[in-house]
């Protein structure tokens, strides 16, 4: 018999335990260097280099130049708060992706002191002996020691996409990491790990989880840059008025600093980005593995729900439950020993592989194993192979036996077989009756042929056989337990559901109506290539069952409804659903009986196969979209009266032009940061998430409605500042006071606007009582810095204010609140609207 590599019984001679140790100690882990040092120097850098961060040392090298010391210092001091806060935001989000590259680490099977273990990839040192399969990507570089049917895809290296064949020839024989097992299996001894890899020795950063840009990226980074933009200009502008006006060169610098500082949103991209790894990484520790956090965005506006059957909305626990031997005219279930000992369970375990990969093929070899002799398999040598390939598929194998007998077996699809044997149409027709009769009551249906060896040779193609028709084989695969609930629950959530198989159109039929789908219209395959790609776009939009599709078709369905419009995410666990994989918006594998091949294309991995927690997935990413709303919603609110307060008294020429400095934007921004990225992050799912489709704007973060609401809730807290500002001022108090009274309606603003955030639409008294640990910090932080900024003579000094009066405090917040009444009367209008 053929030895196939993972053969038990022909494990090559691997490392001890001992030996690894002493390995281990001299080349350490089997990992990319990340450069943890490099990586807290560049971040270092990246805050140095931020915008806000060059206006403070702008703002504090002014103060000292205007021999102003104490406001000097106090920059300084802010610099390093500042600093401080970006550091530690950015050193979560780094945590969190290192995290999320642990629970991603590959696994690997090693040979350890004479046994076959499964070990991490990091695990690894020089001289381990792995095994590799089909779909597998390769751990550390190797050398091939034993191979069958070895092709690898090395376009990771090589950038060619066409895999190439590997062997135990010099020459053929080196594996690179990185690199992906196309086809077949092997053993390798591993040769280099780590940073001596090629890849390592290029500089190759693998191990980092790439930084792709999004479409609500791409919208925060264009945000950010207009309000830049904004910022520069209102600085000159600014600068140039109020130098006009006064004459003096540095208070105008000042002046125009601050309201460059009120218009830089900074906090939104750290935002986004600890958004998405923070909640990645929480996934991850529920057993949902994102490969990278942008995927958290595509969760959160998810639409559109592609199913592979097998091993997603069935057990892929195949069994060979009905058979038909064409020869006898004999049909029935896999117990029927007659049935099982027949020709057509014979000719399919020849057409299956030594090792199978596949679950309907692992099934094939175990009911031989079980029903007919196993020794007539001894002796058997794969002298041609002709692999799965075809639409629809079939694949064929031939063998020599040890007295010189040949046998020539194949199986695939119906109409493809029976085509290839040359039936008669009404014969054929009459067959494939008989199997999508059997194929509807859920069964997926194999045909089986057999032929002898020609005298003239091989044939180039397969299909040039002189076949004949042994029978059909049905394997059944039970649906999974709730798989109608899950389904209901994905409808509920407003997520099209829509069937991407091989099977039969009867098979999908059946277990669509299983899941309590509608079973109207299937389209093939076939169909799917007929089709222009315009006309496709119409029809994926009404179509829902799709079956006997191979990739190329899966993909066209996938893109079809990407251009559409849908933000798409496609689930399987074989090979062939690779390239759906990788072009849908998220790939979804399962972790326990996928390949992994589809693992390694996929964006999220279930790493228990429960379909439910597709279901606890979408929770998480409607989860972080709507909180990172919340959060920029906020964070514009603030930023509104903050710049008006700023700019418009210069601009009407009001009596007070400079009530703010950069000294009070500053700490306003210590408030405004963490209570963006710290308290809004942890906030709770919504009641009712689930229970609605995902909302998103024509093409923008916010809809419409959201996007006008924010603005104008942000101009009523300028109102009720200005209106503070206004109402002191003709009341003849002092620059001071004014500050005072001004900086104390901003602090209540922010605390009820953080309250009031916290929901699109329910009022304030019930979003306040949302569990999130950090609500009363927030609120006693507030009400302590209040007390310091007001109570302390050196802090009150610093920030040139005095206390206000107990009745005017009383004004002020009166104010405030009827402003947040207004907010709140607005929530309730676009609610009702």
């Amino acid at each position: 018999m053929n030895s196939h590599p993972t053969d038990s019984r022909a494990l090559p001679d691997g490392l001890s335990t001992e030996e690894v140790a002493a390995l281990r100690t001299r080349f350490g882990r089997n990992v990319l260097p990340i450069g943890s040092a490099k990586y807290v120097i560049g971040t270092l850098k990246g805050i140095v280099a931020e915008p806000m961060f060059l206006v403070l040392v702008v703002a504090a090298v002014l103060y000292f130049v205007l021999n102003k010391p104490r406001e000097g210092l106090l920059m300084v001091l802010a610099l390093v708060f500042v600093g401080a806060i970006s550091f530690y935001q950015e050193m979560k989000r780094h945590r969190a992706l290192t995290a999320l590259r642990d629970f991603t680490e590959p696994r690997v099977r090693t040979v350890r002191d004479g046994l076959l273990r499964v070990l991490q990839g990091w695990e690894l040192v020089p001289g381990d002996v792995i095994l590799l399969e089909e779909g597998e990507k390769v751990p550390a570089d190797a050398t091939v020691l034993t191979a069958h049917d070895l092709t690898v895809n090395e376009s990771v290296v090589s950038g060619e996409s066409l895999p190439v064949e590997k062997g135990t020839p010099e020459g053929m024989n080196t594996l690179l990491l990185g690199s992906l097992l196309n086809t077949g299996a092997c053993y390798a001894r591993v040769t280099y790990t780590g940073a001596h890899t090629f890849l390592g020795q290029m500089g190759r950063r693998m191990a980092r989880i790439p930084e792709e840009r999004t479409a609500l990226q791409r919208q925060i980074s264009g945000f950010v840059r207009v309000m830049a933009i904004f910022g520069i200009s209102a600085f000159l502008l600014v600068w140039g008025i109020n130098f006009w006006r006064s004459g003096d060169l540095a208070e105008s610098f000042l002046l125009g600093l601050t309201l460059a500082m009120t218009a830089i949103p900074e906090e939104i991209p750290i935002a986004f980005s600890s958004f998405l790894a923070l909640g990645g990484w929480r996934m991850a520790k529920l057993g949902i593995i994102v490969s990278k956090p942008v995927i958290m965005d595509y969760l959160g506006t998810l639409t559109t729900l592609c199913l592979d059957k097998t091993g997603t909305l069935t057990e892929n626990k195949m069994t060979v439950s009905w058979l038909y031997d064409h020869s006898s005219g004999n049909a029935g279930d896999g117990t029927a020993s007659d049935l099982l000992q027949s020709r057509v369970l014979w000719y399919a375990r020849l057409a299956s592989e030594a090792e199978p990969f596949d679950a309907m093929e692992r099934a094939i070899v175990r009911a031989f194993n079980e029903r007919q002799d196993v020794a007539s398999w001894d002796g058997l040598l794969m002298i041609r192979e002709y692999p799965l390939e075809g639409h629809p598929p079939m694949m064929t194998h031939v063998y020599r036996r040890q007295d010189g007998d040949v046998f020539v077996a194949a199986k695939g699809a119906p109409e493809r077989v029976l085509a290839a044997c040359r039936l008669s149409g009404a014969a054929a027709e009459e067959l494939l009756v008989g199997a999508a009769m059997t194929a509807a009551k859920g069964f997926r249906v194999l045909a089986v042929a057999s032929a002898d060896m020609p005298r003239g040779g091989f044939p180039q193609q397969q299909d040039d056989f002189d076949w004949k028709f042994e029978g059909f084989i049905g394997l059944f695969d039970p649906p999974k337990q709730g798989l109608r609930e899950v389904v209901s629950a994905w409808q509920v959530a407003g997520l099209r559901v829509k069937i991407l198989s091989g099977d039969y159109p009867a098979t999908v039929k059946n277990i669509a109506s299983f899941a309590g789908l509608s079973t109207g219209v299937v389209l093939t395959g076939r169909d799917v290539s007929e089709l222009s790609d315009a006309q496709l776009r119409e029809r994926v939009g009404d179509v829902d069952l799709y079956a006997r599709m191979y990739p190329e078709a899966k993909l066209r369905v996938i893109q079809a409804l990407k251009e559409n419009g849908a933000i798409v995410a496609m689930t399987g666990d074989g090979v062939n659903d690779g390239p759906a994989l990788k072009a849908a918006h998220i790939g979804i594998a399962m972790g326990k009986m996928g390949t992994d091949l589809a693992r390694q294309a996929a964006d999220l991995v279930i790493s228990d196969d429960a379909l439910d927690r597709i279901t606890e997935a979408v929770l998480h990413g409607r989860t972080v979209h709507n909180n990172l709303k919340k959060a920029i919603r906020y964070l514009v609110s603030i930023h509104i009266p903050i710049i008006l307060t700023v700019a418009l008294p210069l601009l009407l020429g009001w009596k007070y032009t400079a009530v703010f400095t950069p000294i009070h934007i500053v700490f306003l921004e210590l408030i405004m940061g963490p209570t963006c990225s710290i308290f809004y992050e942890r906030e709770p799912a919504e009641t009712g998430i689930m229970d609605r489709p995902a909302v998103v704007g024509s093409g923008g973060f916010f809809t419409r409605r959201e996007a006008v609401h924010t603005v104008l809730q942000g101009l009523l807290a300028a109102l009720g500042m200005l209106a503070v500002f206004f109402y002191f001022m003709h009341a003849g108090a002092s620059l001071a006071y004014v500050r005072s009274a001004v900086f104390l309606a901003i602090l209540l603003i922010n605390v009820l606007l953080t309250f009031i955030s916290r929901s699109f639409s329910e009022p304030v008294w019930v979003s306040f009582r949302y569990p999130n640990q950090l609500a009363g910090l927030v609120v006693l932080l507030s009400a302590g810095f209040v007390g310091i900024v007001i109570g302390v003579p050196l802090v009150r000094d610093l920030f040139e204010m005095v206390p206000v009066r107990l009745a005017d405090f009383g004004l002020l917040a009166g104010a405030v609140v009827l402003c947040a009444g207004c907010m709140e009367l607005l929530k309730r209008v676009g609610r009702a609207g």
